[in-house]
């Protein structure tokens, strides 16, 4: 900027133009510019509305409702830019330089007692080895990183890259510039996966200062671009890089006495005295050697021999004619070693005012000095630019990439002696100048760009208002220039000033375009809320462009979750390969794979006391090993009201049910429906699984459950012989006509189960399930009477089934208590009218289904 373009910006403002002023700046304490020219690279329209490439989308950054996204339409998608040339490349470096100040020229400063770090460093820079260059502020790192520039023109293919690293934890920034310096990529910042595949072919050797990132932030970058060679220059208390990234360490130390003296005098210009190379040697002991120092000790010198006029035109003149005091070329010492150790307050108090002041709103703005050409609007002053040069030249300022900033311990010494009194008015002052230039339509957005440390740190120190019309009017000018980084810090900055000051019209759009960035980003998620936030708010205001704006962005991000979704569905999950019941059932051991018919008996008895919930297991010693599974499972069992053990819950947790339905879950929300449903479901019927004997429960449970088992099992005892009881008065009351034999099955079976029962704890329980249907027992299920029936008919029907060998009738046997059954017996697929004989003990006459009434 000029010294004329603030009075053009307000002639422009008094004359109009077609632009429309944004809400924020119209309320801008300095003058706003209308925007009555057109975007720089684009046709006439409203000021700076600039349509990006960002991934997938074409981005129109629009100051006044909002930037508007949609997708690439097809056809408008680019190609693979083409890398830059020699020539292209210069001039990007040219313009990642500072800038060149405005007044007499600063001499430059030799490179001392840096040779062998700079033969090393070009020595490992050119086996194509990364060099962490280490060393404490003002040692000198960015003057080695110069000269190791020089020597590495023509290493690498596609030459020296500079970047600053200053601010930028994460690595992300980082490329996006490395890919702007090489590609030449004009408008476009692709989206992640296309950033890492561009990157990765880049070979250069990229000279990387004022880092502030190591360890797997680092690592993350070197394995981007594994083609380049870095030189990282850092202070010892940045993160060290992990033992993985195979980085080599170079340390700089402070110079030694010569040296210094060297240092000393090529910047005062002349050969040192005897006093002043004592005091030399003194400020080197206690500085270290650090070259600020003796930069910062010349211009002490410099400033002394000025204030004693020792120049030769001066002592020509006769003493005390044109002054009214007497020529004295002693009247000022040399500085003292603490002056020597923190020179600030004394330099700061020799330079001009205007200087002074540009140290004022440095303070103010954290370190951060503006660009030379702000000083006259800031300090009120039309020569203030050349105070950048008189600062530089004390050793009172340091290069950070394109700017300038307080060196390193300046701006403590500062405001320990009153210069951050005044901090937020400067910082007041600095917001409202930022908001007018930023606003401003012949500012190009990459000047603004540049400038985004300044405009932060304002944005920072200002009051709210001032804070919210600054970021209302830099936001728009930070996405166009590619910054996105700052892009994001001042629209955050912004909502949260925008939201004290009660603004709800600038934190709709804030939100707005927070959620813009995070869609272009791929953050989905934090892209819905911010857009769902501004929505809201600007249908309060009734505000129907910007509603409108933000549906559209809401209904991309909609979009874009479909297609993640339908690209990554979510975890299937199957049924294990066991049996349905073994799933839903809550048995402490691990459900077995049913066996033969056969062998079933014997496995389905010992495993009875381990599975309550499980239907199928409801067999007992006194049922018959050939009972119809679809008979079984009709039988609706009766489980008892006993708490399940700790070891059941265990077993059953990591098992999901399976899922019933016929068609595949698609959304999230049937997923976890069917995985974990509102009501349980019941367990369908299935055929008998044997299971393993349980392990005995151990502890205070374990008791529990042993106890209440022995209650169930003495509950089934009365019960069964209740039934008992009953159906042999009711054989008493009515013999049977043609005989004993029908009627004794249900008398000898009886006995027999009460008997093993009362003998057997882990066989107690089973029986349990049997008077489910009507009182009948498992042995009994085919003959014996129940109640309001006459035994009498069933042998009228079949007066042959009685087998010869049947005991008499009310006379109990206890033949079966000594013997085991057969394993040996076979099962007959069809049913017969006469019934077989019993294979062993404890089993009863198996009749078909259709000899019941």
């Amino acid at each position: 900027m000029d010294r004329t373009q603030g009075q053009s910006g307000r002639d422009e403002q008094a004359a109009g133009g077609p632009g429309t002023p944004s809400p924020a700046s119209a309320s801008a304490a300095a003058p706003a510019s209308t925007g009555q020219a057109s975007a720089p690279s684009g046709p006439a329209g409203p000021a700076r509305v600039v349509t990006l490439t960002a991934g997938d989308f074409t981005l129109t950054v629009n100051p006044v409702d909002g930037s508007e996204i949609e997708p690439l339409r097809p056809g408008t998608e680019r190609g693979r830019p083409a890398k830059r040339d020699a020539a292209a490349r210069a001039v990007r470096d040219a313009a990642a330089r500072p800038p060149v100040l405005p007044g007499p020229p600063i001499s430059a400063r030799p490179l001392l007692a840096r040779g062998e770090e700079l033969e090393r460093l070009v020595r490992l820079l050119g086996r194509g080895r990364s060099v962490r260059l280490t060393g404490p502020s003002g040692s000198g790192r960015s003057a080695l990183l110069d000269a190791v520039a020089a020597r590495c023109a023509g290493l690498a293919p596609d030459g020296v890259v500079r970047i600053s690293g200053y601010g930028h934890q994460q690595p992300g920034e980082l490329l996006h510039a490395l890919y702007a310096t090489v590609y030449d990529a004009p408008r476009e910042r692709p989206e992640r996966d296309e950033l890492l595949a561009r990157v990765r072919d880049i070979g250069a050797v990229v000279l990387l200062d004022d880092l502030e990132m190591g360890g797997s932030a680092l690592d993350e970058l070197l394995r981007a671009t594994p083609e380049c060679a870095y030189l990282l220059a850092a202070t010892p208390d940045t993160k060290a890089p992990s033992d993985d990234s195979h980085v080599e360490e170079v340390f700089l130390t402070g110079l030694g006495r010569e040296d210094c003296v060297a240092l000393l005098e090529a910047g005062l210009g002349r050969p040192l005295t005897d006093e002043e190379t004592a005091w030399a040697g003194d400020l080197r002991f206690a500085s270290e050697g650090l070259p600020l120092r003796f930069v910062q000790a010349a211009a002490m010198l410099r400033q002394r021999d000025e204030l004693n006029h020792s120049d030769e035109d001066d002592d020509e003149e006769e003493p005390g004619v044109f002054e009214e005091r007497p020529r004295d070329s002693g009247v000022v010492p040399l500085p003292t070693l603490a002056e020597g150790a923190a020179p600030a307050e004394l330099l700061a108090s020799r330079v001009s005012e205007s200087a002074r002041a540009a140290l004022r709103i440095a303070c103010a703005l954290g370190g951060e000095l503006p660009h030379h050409a702000h000083l006259p609007a800031l300090v009120g002053d039309t020569h203030a630019d050349t105070a950048v040069a008189e600062l530089l030249d004390c050793g009172l300022l340091t290069p950070v990439g394109t700017r300038y900033r307080l060196a390193a311990g300046v701006a403590r010494q500062l405001e320990d002696v009153g210069y951050g009194d005044t901090a937020s008015e400067e910082a007041r002052t600095a917001a409202r100048h930022y908001a007018w230039w930023t606003g401003h339509a012949s500012v190009v957005p990459e000047r603004v760009g540049r400038e985004a440390d300044a405009v932060l740190a304002a944005l920072a120190g200002a009051d709210v208002v001032a804070a919210a019309v600054l970021a209302r009017t830099a936001a728009p000018a930070f996405a166009a220039s590619l910054h996105w980084e700052a892009w994001e810090r001042v629209l955050r900055s912004g909502a949260e000033a925008a939201r004290k000051a009660g603004e709800v019209a600038e934190q709709a759009y804030f939100h707005h375009e927070l959620g813009v960035l995070a869609l272009c980003e791929g953050r989905v998620d934090r892209a819905r809320a911010e857009l769902e936030t501004s929505i809201g708010l600007r249908g309060a205001l009734a505000d129907k462009r910007g509603t409108v704006a933000g549906r559209r962005a809401l209904a991309l991000v909609v979009d874009r979750e479909v297609a993640g979704a339908a690209a990554s569905p979510p975890l299937r999950l199957e049924a294990p390969a066991a049996a349905p019941e073994a799933v839903t059932a809550a048995t402490p051991v691990t459900p077995a794979t049913p066996a033969a018919p056969a062998a079933r008996t014997d496995a389905v008895t010992k495993a009875v006391p381990a599975a309550k919930p499980a239907p199928a297991l409801r067999s007992g010693p006194g049922a018959a090993p050939r009972v119809d599974p679809a008979a079984v499972t009709r039988v609706a069992p009766v489980t008892p009201a006993l708490p399940v053990s700790s070891e059941a819950v265990t077993r059953m947790t990591p098992v999901v049910p399976v899922s019933r339905g016929t068609e595949p879950p698609t959304t999230l929300s049937e997923v976890f429906e069917d995985a974990f449903p509102p009501a349980p479901r019941p367990a369908p019927p299935a055929a008998p699984v044997p299971a393993a004997a349980p392990a005995r429960p151990a502890g205070r449970q374990g008791r529990r459950r042993q106890v209440l088992l022995a209650a169930a099992g003495a509950l089934t005892v009365v019960a069964l012989g209740t039934v008992v009881s009953l159906a042999m008065s009711s054989s008493d009351t009515e013999p049977p006509a043609d005989g004993p034999a029908v009627s004794s099955t249900p008398t000898s079976a009886a006995p027999t189960t009460v008997q093993q029962n009362s003998g057997n704890d882990p066989a107690e329980e089973p029986p349990v399930t049997a008077p489910s249907e009507g009182g009948a027992t498992p042995g009994a299920s085919a003959a014996a009477p129940s109640p309001g029936r006459t035994p009498g008919r069933t042998p009228s029907r079949r007066p042959s089934s009685t087998p010869s060998n049947s005991p008499r009738p009310g006379t109990p046997s206890t033949a079966p208590t000594a013997t085991e059954p057969t394993p040996t017996a076979t099962e007959t697929g069809e049913a017969t009218p006469t019934a077989t004989a019993p294979t062993g003990p404890g089993t009863a006459t198996a009749t078909s289904p259709t000899t019941a009434p």
